[in-house]
């Protein structure tokens, strides 16, 4: 703390009258006008003291609070930019919800390699946290999903030797007047310039950090203030909280976040913030519900939402401590409070869930079992959980449809499509997983002790098994369960990051000195030969995996050359095959790569360093690929206008004979759906439009497309590369076809679900559509003549033969139980053998599996203990025992197997088995009267 004292003694502090002090009760440093006080203003510091003491000039609700933020950082030369979606993964691949304003702007941004899309600017941005589920409803503070306001400027050092090598220059604004725009804000809204403190509060996270300041006002955190200018180094001049050590970066950022739901909860002085900022939806959820208070106990209700705003399950050690805490200080016992309490809370934990649910569902995000869709499941079912245990009895698609019309969604109708079929999706599960619960609790009840934690994260994980539902079933069978305050939280860390793409680093330090690859195959799509400079060669082992390649232990060569025609591997498009040529020798390109812009030619012998080369590429496979390619955007646009706007590619791969495209959609695509796909499709080839592609600044690209733009990836740039098929925008580096007429047809070959809420189409493109129309109608045809029909019957007549094909089966299967019942009526063949007060039949019937467990069924019919061994392939055993009598069919079958050399077992009442050794059948029938008697005497 020390070493980053001087970053927080502000001029702005000081020509304010500012003193800084140390807390009396957390030792924590803070700056603030008023010279008499002792505490930073931060519970448990000090209570809250805007409840029932509104904090400003006027009550305002979330949409005029957040009007009045941003326009009067528009008044101070900001410009407005519209919020991104909650679904940060749309334009970054190391997180998958936005948690903060700053998730907007990273990487490319706050690295430098972007410029923001104004600088400075103000915003008010949607986010999500997971990590506070556990928290909503109880503090009376927490809100899973949430608005963060902030102004930001993006500032680069002026001392550098090459200011260019940033997408920003120069400094806009830094501490001091960061600290200045947040005091008239507060001013603005008429707050008592006397009762704000700013609390020292460095900030670390992902590498970064740098001085940053927590604002209080009337004991609410309003505001908090970093500075992000430092990062991560072994050598640095700061140690900070986490240990490490830092140093100062050459760009630095202000990164603010002014909560939305705080400014307005402050603003009306409610107990809670769901109040402030749910009042309808709260109240309607009340009604519905039937939850109603005295005023005694509205009174009590009252008092204990001043103390809940202390409670945080991160910080509480125990929940129940906290709640018995609250119960002696209103002077009531802890089981009656929560009977007052977990209603209230419950229901402020729904209309929260379902606003989160509108972002999320409103943003286009299709709940599944990964990702962001894992996420978006996982609160949707302890949402409709919350209404059942509160007694909310309102579908819960309406509930969240009243905040998706709130928020100005304008896919509401399948918002609430998707809701009504995750919840019968849910009600499946529950049966699936409720008799794996039930095997749990008899389990544990055995052994004597509770359901863990383990098995309850893992029973919602795979089964959306609620743990209060777990509790009833373990209560059942006599034993307990585990559950932690901060379960949903448990469970959300396990899917709530990204996976970050990561590229080979293998010898990435050997590319540094060569310059970036001058790409031709931009400029001319079409282009197959072109004559460049050999740059340098590298030699490497050849691993024996891909198309071409050497075999592993072989030398392949990495060829880098000034200029290429060559597409390298990206984007789900395969590379380019073909050749270089020199006047000596001409060498195979069976792959190729791009390295931080240096495209790598893989291939089967080496050039000379400083050649001049001839490159000629396959042109028949390069055409395939970009009728494909173009293909693959007509198909996906062609499902979002079948499917609805929602679909996103999850997926694609681009290939020579088909493609495939995966999409997110919540429900499987039928037969008559993938054929609307296909009409679509082929409509926009047949009208035969121009394929075009553009540079434009990624920032109004951006902003005229929306984020829908990065299906197939996320480019890095000022400029990025939009290609336009038809009324499809996306950003993409692949090559093209002309126009949509010159891929021929598009004929779509399976759909099928690769995952939960992921439906995969594969589909064949010009050429190769009609090779694999062909190889169906060949296959067709050869069905027609075996079946000797013309090839429109084969239908009906492989369904006519499948149907008596299935009688017959029903016949044979009827004819084996007449027959068992025969036999074991008529005695045949079978010795009958006294066990104990009941009888046994031992028999010898050389037949199949199905006739030995029918015979075995029919003497079980008939109160008798059956012992049918067969010879037809091996040694095979089947024992059934009548319910009551003392003999484990598992134990007799167990042994007779073991003396043909195998084995067997099952329940005690029918068990199968059996063995090699045929010869050893009979003797182990003769020794089955002995077996009997043995296990019923064990």
């Amino acid at each position: 703390m020390s070493e980053l004292e001087e970053e927080y003694r502000l001029d702005y502090f000081e020509e304010e009258d500012f003193v800084r002090k140390e807390c009396t009760e957390c030792g924590d440093f803070f700056w603030t006008r008023d010279e008499d006080r002792r505490t930073c203003g931060e519970p448990p510091c000090e209570d809250y003291q805007f409840i029932d003491n509104a904090g400003f000039d006027g009550e305002y609700s979330l949409e005029e609070m957040r009007e009045a933020f941003l326009s009067f950082f528009e008044d101070q030369d900001h410009e407005r930019i519209d919020p991104y979606p909650v679904a940060a993964n749309r334009w970054r691949d190391d997180v998958l919800l936005t948690q903060a304003s700053i998730y907007d702007f990273q990487p490319l941004v706050t690295s430098g390699q972007t410029p923001p899309p104004a600088n400075p600017l103000t915003i008010s941005q949607p986010c999500i946290r997971m990590q506070d589920i556990d928290n909503v409803g109880k503090t009376g503070r927490h809100t899973m999903a949430f608005e963060m306001m902030a102004h930001h400027a993006f500032n680069a050092r002026e001392d550098l030797e090459d200011p260019d090598q940033y997408a920003y220059q120069g400094e806009v604004y830094w501490k001091d007047e960061t600290v200045e725009y947040c005091d008239k804000f507060f001013e603005s809204m008429g707050a008592d310039p006397e009762e704000i403190t700013y609390i020292e509060d460095p900030w670390v996270g992902g590498g970064n950090a740098g001085p940053a300041i927590e604002v209080i006002y009337r004991g609410a955190e309003l505001a908090t203030l970093v500075f992000m200018s430092m990062e991560q180094d072994p050598d640095g001049e700061y140690e900070m909280k986490d240990g490490n050590r830092y140093s100062k970066m050459d760009t630095y950022v202000v990164d603010t976040g002014y909560g939305l739901e705080r400014w307005t909860w402050v603003s009306q002085g409610t107990p809670t913030v769901y109040e402030a900022v749910y009042p309808e939806m709260i109240a309607f959820l009340k009604d519905n519900a039937g939850v109603e208070h005295t005023e005694e106990e509205a009174q009590l209700v009252h008092r204990s939402s001043k103390l809940a705003g202390h409670m945080d399950i991160d910080e509480a050690e125990d929940m129940e401590a906290a709640r018995d805490n609250i119960a002696r200080e209103l002077d009531v016992s802890t089981a009656d409070l929560e009977a007052l309490l977990e209603p209230l809370e419950d229901i402020y934990a729904i209309a929260d869930h379902c606003r989160t649910l509108a972002y999320m569902l409103g943003d286009g995000i299709v709940p599944s079992n990964v990702g962001t869709g894992y996420l978006a499941r996982m609160v949707l079912r302890r949402t409709k959980r919350l209404c059942d245990n509160v007694g909310v009895d309102a579908p819960l698609d309406e509930l969240v449809d009243m905040q998706a019309e709130r928020l100005g969604y304008e896919n509401r109708d399948t918002v609430r499509d998707i809701v009504r079929t995750e919840i019968e999706k849910y009600r499946e599960t529950l049966e699936q997983g409720g008799r794996r619960v039930e095997r749990l609790a008899k389990r544990y009840a055995e052994e004597g002790e509770p359901i863990p934690t383990e098995e309850l994260v893992e029973l919602y994980d795979s089964h959306g098994i609620q743990p209060d539902m777990v509790e009833e079933i373990a209560a059942d069978f006599g034993t307990g369960v585990d559950v932690p305050d901060d379960f949903y939280s448990l469970v959300a860390s396990r899917h709530d990051s990204g996976q970050p793409f990561e590229e080979e680093t293998e010898d990435e330090d050997r590319f540094d000195d060569l310059p970036a690859t001058d790409r031709h195959y931009y400029e001319d799509q079409f282009g197959t030969d072109f004559e460049a400079v050999v740059l340098d060669v590298f030699e490497r082992e050849g691993e024996g995996a891909g198309d071409g390649d050497a075999s592993e232990g072989e030398p392949v060569y990495d060829v880098v050359l000034d200029q290429t025609m060559f597409y390298p591997e990206g984007g789900g498009q395969p590379a380019d095959r073909g050749a270089l040529t020199t006047d000596d020798t001409t060498v195979q390109v069976e792959d190729v790569q791009i390295r931080d812009g240096v495209i790598l030619h893989r291939t089967d012998e080496p050039v000379g360093k400083g050649d001049i080369v001839r490159g000629n590429i396959d042109v028949e496979r390069r055409r395939r690929l970009m009728r494909h390619h173009t293909a693959t955007h007509i198909v996906i646009h062609a499902a979002r206008e079948v499917l609805g706007e929602h679909v996103r590619q999850a997926g694609a791969q681009k290939g020579i004979d088909s493609s495939r495209i995966d999409v997110r959609h919540y429900e499987r695509i039928d037969r008559e759906t993938r054929d609307e796909i296909e009409r679509v499709a082929n409509e926009i080839v047949m009208e035969n439009t121009s394929v075009q592609q553009e540079w434009p600044n990624r920032h109004e690209a951006e902003e005229e497309y929306g984020f829908d733009l990065y299906q197939g990836g996320i480019p890095a740039g000022k400029n990025i590369r939009l290609i336009h098929v038809a009324e499809d925008v996306q950003a993409c580096g692949g090559t093209h076809v002309r126009r949509t007429g010159d891929v021929g047809t598009i004929k779509i070959l399976n759909t099928e679900r690769v995952q939960d809420g992921v439906e995969r189409i594969t589909f064949a493109a010009g050429e190769a559509a009609v090779e694999a129309t062909q190889r169906t109608e060949a296959a067709l045809a050869d069905a027609a003549e075996i079946l000797d029909v013309v090839p429109a019957e084969v239908p009906e007549t492989a369904e006519r033969f499948f149907e008596e094909w299935k009688a017959r089966g029903k016949q044979i299967e009827d004819l084996k139980e007449q027959l068992a019942e025969a036999r074991a009526s008529g005695g045949a063949a079978g010795e009958e053998v006294e066990v104990g007060d009941a009888t046994a039949v031992v028999q010898r019937l050389d037949a199949d599996m199905d006739e030995l467990r029918a015979t075995a069924n029919a003497l079980v019919e008939e109160g008798k203990i059956a012992v049918i061994g067969s010879g037809a392939d091996g040694a095979q055993f089947v024992v059934a025992v009548p319910e009551g009598v003392g003999v484990n069919a598992g134990e007799v079958v167990g042994e007779l197997a073991r003396k043909v050399g195998g084995g067997g077992g099952g329940p005690p009442d029918f068990a199968q088995g059996g063995g090699p050794d045929g010869a050893k059948l009979d003797d182990a029938l003769e020794d089955a009267p002995e077996v009997l008697r043995q296990v019923r005497n064990a």
